[in-house]
């Protein structure tokens, strides 16, 4: 019987024994937590850095597709520095012209050009769409021409229909007698170069602009051999 027991106890102790060895082998040891712990928390940050990553190159895409969408009218009137120009299209309808297909290149005065022009030639172009139509297409060439393509001497024939003279120094690009102040403002059907003069068609005489008494005034030799204007009642 003494021997029994003793058989019996030895086996419990066994059973004992390989229960613990196994739940020590499913539990896993302090360093494999650690382990999975650093892994979990680098699968979170590679997955953090990749969204952000493509948050990124997802505003990149639509400031690229904004730019890209905007035509040569849209992209004026977003500078805000050619209120003048873009009303003078709108008035005379060449804004639809400006924002088709293209491509066109377009020499924008400013505001501040605008300004510069004798005093009243502005109020009298606003008021003669013909003549405005004309000054305003003297400023529009058809084609795409960077300002790489402007080369010494080149002279181009513009919408108006009569020829522009392009004059480039080391430092400094002019269209007849103004300057180009910012070139290359690329529109999705064209090509902007800012200048800070408004160019005159040299058909379109400067008082014929201006609507002034140029048809009411006759010259005359004065005793000196100058001409002089005078008045006729």
């Amino acid at each position: 019987m003494r021997k029994q027991l003793l058989i019996l106890f030895v086996v419990m102790l066994a059973v004992f024994a390989a229960i613990g060895c196994t739940d020590t082998e499913d539990q896993p040891t302090t360093e494999e937590n650690i382990t999975g712990d650093e892994e979990e928390i680098t699968g979170a940050e590679e997955d953090i850095e990749e969204n952000v990553s493509d948050a990124e190159d997802e505003m990149m895409e639509n400031d690229s597709m904004d730019e890209e969408e905007m035509d040569i009218v849209q992209t004026a009137n977003d500078a805000g520095s050619f209120e003048t120009l873009v009303l003078a299209l709108n008035t005379t309808g060449l804004d639809e012209t400006l924002s088709e297909e293209g491509p066109y290149t377009v020499f924008a005065p400013t505001d501040d050009a605008f300004e510069e022009l004798p005093e009243g030639t502005l109020d009298a172009l606003m008021e003669d769409e013909e003549q405005l139509s004309e000054v305003l297409t003297y400023h529009v060439v058809s084609g795409e021409y960077m300002a790489s393509d402007l080369t010494d001497g080149t002279t181009l024939e513009t919408v108006q229909g009569e020829m522009i003279t392009i004059n480039v120094t080391d430092d400094n690009v002019m269209v007849d007698d103004a300057n180009v102040v910012q070139p290359d403002i690329v529109a999705s059907n064209g090509v902007i170069h800012v200048i800070d003069a408004v160019i005159l068609p040299p058909s379109m005489a400067e008082e014929d602009m201006m609507g002034n008494d140029s048809m009411d005034n006759e010259t005359m030799d004065s005793e000196n051999g100058d001409v002089v204007v005078v008045p006729v009642d």
